[in-house]
This record gives structure tokens, C-alpha cells and sequence, in this order.
């Protein structure tokens, strides 16, 4: 299956996985951070201002002219939550040097070019470019705001900060509005270094390699501050005992209705139950043969969409509805019986099976991209709970009955949030 060599080196993890499967070299370098409102916004800056220019490459253009000269490799910044941290994520890929007549050393040119990107940033004044960083604030203004014009995410966003108030997981992935004008290079210079010091960084390198030589090149270009293991660790928060149902209902002026219900599943990525509950999840909404897709899209034609999706580092399990506003009681009184259904078990053995060989297929499809390998890795760096790939393939087949309705029972109605248009409103 997969080899995954990880080697502690100074202030970070290596991880080489090496394979002949695909004509690209991947590096992935990962920062994971306790989510906390005073440096979300910083954090959700730093990266794009990153891939902006560095020492040697100064500017966003000289840097794409470099990735070009590298035949065409490509690079890409993102951010996401899982459970309580905030990651940055920065992806560099490039050709393998095999598949090239002159065979350039592609795969070190790349490793000091990832090196520089996060080490070795553009500056001036021993400080961030005030340029770059007004430049990308602009930017990251868009990318919040860009929530408020998509409805589907709008809803989403205001479930989370609804249910999960006074939780560091109710901070949305590219920080606060009101907090990027103050923002400095100074500010953001100063963050940076901090991060530097106390994130859990992981680098993954993905493709035809020779490993030593590999390992000899990431010790080499990289050198970060030494931690302790233990400072990007956080105890998560407290389970929440739900007491009673909060409902929300937020009116703006829009034609389709968006039902968002968030219910807290008690278990994560940590339990034993997980696969249970993954399984649970495809039943019940999580694929286009599930419950809700069925009885409320198909058979009731009450929603233009409707389905679940899991956080499992936070336990949460979110339906997503699209509605017509006057659909709204018949809309939820389906989704209740669909959840009565799992937890009576309510299910039959084809459901079961179907559900098996998607959640295996999905896996077994992520696992075929770099990045996707990555992803499934990483959930191994986030949660203290390591699960090898052919674990999670032979306990997702051991899942039985017994275990999805024992799953279905732990999980409560936390928050329903209901986002409806002005109909009748002067």
C-alpha cells in the first residue's frame, strides 16, 4: 500500500512518500495552529503574501516567471479548519525530471524554491513589502466578503457561528473583516516570525525520489526554530450538553430558502466509533443514494438539494437544505423522520453495502492524487489517533448494523438555522 517515512528533524516533520505513480513531484508544507480571533486574520494573510515574491523573486510576477522556467510548475496556497487548528497550506508542484530529456535537478531546485517562498520572503525594511500587504488585504477582503454573495456558504457560516459561539471553531477560515485594516507589515512580520516558532510544521514530499538524497535536501533548505512537540497541541473544547434547540431564522432578500441543521455527534476522528459514524453519514445524507436525497429531494421534491456532511476532528454533522420558503415545516419534518430512521435502525442491508463500497471507492480515489494522499495522512498530525490506510479500508467493512444505529443514538440536535427570503415584508 502506501509508504509514508516520517523523520523529526529540527523544528518540523518530514514525511516522504515515495511512488512512481504519478509524473509529478508533490511538496506540501503544512502549519497547524490553535484557532484564536486575535491571529486568524493574520494567519489567513500570511500565505498569499507568501506566494507574492521572496528574496530572490521579489515580486508575484518574477516568481510565476521562476515556476514557469521550472517547466511549468505550479503553486497554490490555501487555509481550512479541522476541528479546533487553523492550517496554512502551500503546494508546489513539478515535473518529474525523469520524464525530461535534460533531466534538470528539478526536485532540489523545487525544495529550495518552497524553502525560500516560507523562509525567505520578499522584504524591505526587515519588514513585510507594505505593497504586497496592502495589496493582499485587498484581496483577502474579497475572500471574506465573496461568503455574503454565495448563499450555500453564507448559511453554512452563520450554522457554524451560530452553534458553535464562544468555540475558537466558530471563527470563519480566512479571519475577520473588521480586523484586516489594521493589519501592518510590521504586524504581520512580527506574526510570521512567531509562527515560525511555535506551529507544528509538516512537509510532505510525494514522487519518484531517491529518499536520502530527498531527506538530505529538506534538512538542508529548511531550518526553523526548535519547539517542543508539544506547543501546537490544544486541548479541544468541552463537549457542549445541549439544554434546548436554538432556532435561527435570518431574512435577506432571496428567492430559495437555506435550512442548515447542525447536530453534535459526540464522537471524532479520535473514537473508535468513526467508522461507524462515516457509514451513518452515507445512509443517512452523505451520498446521492442516502436518505435525504431521496425522501426530501427525490420522493417529496421539497429541496433542490439536501445532504450532510461531517467535521470529524469536531464531532459535528451539518445538513444542508435548499428550500422553498413555505416548505420549510414539511422540509424539516422529513429530515426529523430520516434521523428517527437511523436511529431505529431503519435501514436495509443494501443500504449498507452501497454505502461501504462508496465510502472505499472515495478513499481509494482521493488516495490516487497527491494532494488527496496528503489530506487522508494528515488527519494522522491533527488527531492523536493514527489510522493506517488498510485499517481504515478492513474497519469500514467491519462496520456492522449494530454499530451505525449505537452511533446514530449518541447524536443530538444542536442548532437550526434557517436563512428565508422578505416575502410580505414592507
Amino acid at each position: 500500500m502506501i509508504r509514508e517515512y516520517i523523520t523529526t528533524m529540527k523544528g518540523f516533520r518530514t514525511h516522504l512518500l515515495p511512488t512512481d505513480k504519478y509524473k509529478t513531484n508533490t511538496l506540501v508544507l503544512k502549519m497547524k495552529a490553535p484557532l484564536a480571533k486575535e491571529i486568524v486574520t493574520l494567519r489567513a494573510l500570511l500565505p498569499y503574501v507568501w506566494q507574492s515574491g521572496t528574496k530572490t523573486y521579489p515580486s508575484m510576477k518574477a516568481l510565476r516567471t521562476h515556476l514557469d522556467e521550472l517547466y511549468g510548475a505550479t503553486l497554490n496556497v490555501d487555509l481550512t479548519k479541522k476541528g479546533e487548528y487553523h492550517i496554512i497550506t502551500v503546494r508546489l508542484d513539478v515535473a518529474n525530471e525523469k520524464f525530461l530529456k535534460e533531466q534538470p535537478s528539478l526536485l532540489r531546485q523545487a525544495v529550495q524554491l518552497l524553502s525560500e517562498i516560507v523562509l525567505s520572503p520578499a522584504l524591505e525594511n526587515g519588514r513585510f513589502v507594505s505593497q504586497i500587504v496592502e495589496q493582499e488585504k485587498r484581496a483577502l477582503k474579497q475572500r471574506i466578503q465573496s461568503v455574503y454573495d454565495d448563499k450555500m456558504r453564507y448559511a453554512n457560516l452563520r450554522l457554524v457561528e451560530e452553534m458553535c459561539q464562544n468555540e475558537p471553531y466558530a471563527l470563519h477560515v480566512h479571519g475577520r473583516l473588521e480586523d484586516v485594516d489594521a493589519i501592518t507589515p510590521e504586524s504581520l512580520f512580527s506574526y510570521y516570525e512567531k509562527a515560525l516558532q511555535e506551529d507544528e510544521i509538516d512537509l510532505y514530499i510525494i514522487g519518484d525520489m531517491e529518499e536520502t538524497s530527498t531527506l538530505e535536501m529538506a534538512q538542508s533548505y529548511f531550518q526553523f526554530p526548535s519547539r517542543s512537540t508539544q506547543e501546537a497541541k490544544q486541548a479541544s473544547t468541552p463537549p457542549k450538553a445541549i439544554t434546548n434547540v436554538r432556532e435561527v431564522v435570518e431574512k435577506q432578500d432571496i428567492k430559495q430558502g437555506k435550512l442548515n441543521i447542525g447536530y453534535r455527534t459526540h464522537i471524532t476522528y479520535e473514537d473508535d466509533d468513526y467508522y461507524a459514524l462515516q457509514q451513518f453519514n452515507g445512509i443517512f445524507g452523505g451520498f446521492s443514494h442516502s436518505k435525504l436525497f431521496i425522501n426530501v429531494r427525490e420522493k417529496a421534491s421539497l429541496a433542490y438539494y439536501a445532504a450532510s456532511r461531517l467535521e470529524s476532528h469536531k464531532g459535528l454533522l451539518m445538513v444542508m437544505a435548499g428550500i422553498e420558503p413555505a416548505n420549510y415545516e414539511k422540509a424539516m419534518q422529513i429530515i426529523h423522520e430520516q434521523m428517527k430512521a437511523m436511529k431505529q435502525g431503519d435501514f436495509t442491508d443494501e443500504e449498507m453495502e452501497q454505502t461501504k463500497a462508496v465510502i472505499r471507492n472515495q478513499l481509494l480515489e482521493t488516495l490516487d492524487t497527491p494532494r488527496g494522499l496528503v489530506e487522508v495522512l494528515y488527519h494522522n498530525v491533527v488527531s492523536s489517533r493514527k489510522r493506517p490506510i488498510e485499517e481504515w479500508l478492513a474497519k469500514t467493512d467491519e462496520v456492522s448494523r449494530e454499530d451505525v444505529i449505537r452511533v446514530a443514538e449518541k447524536i443530538e440536535l444542536d442548532t437550526i438555522y434557517f436563512l428565508t427570503g422578505m416575502e410580505g415584508e414592507q
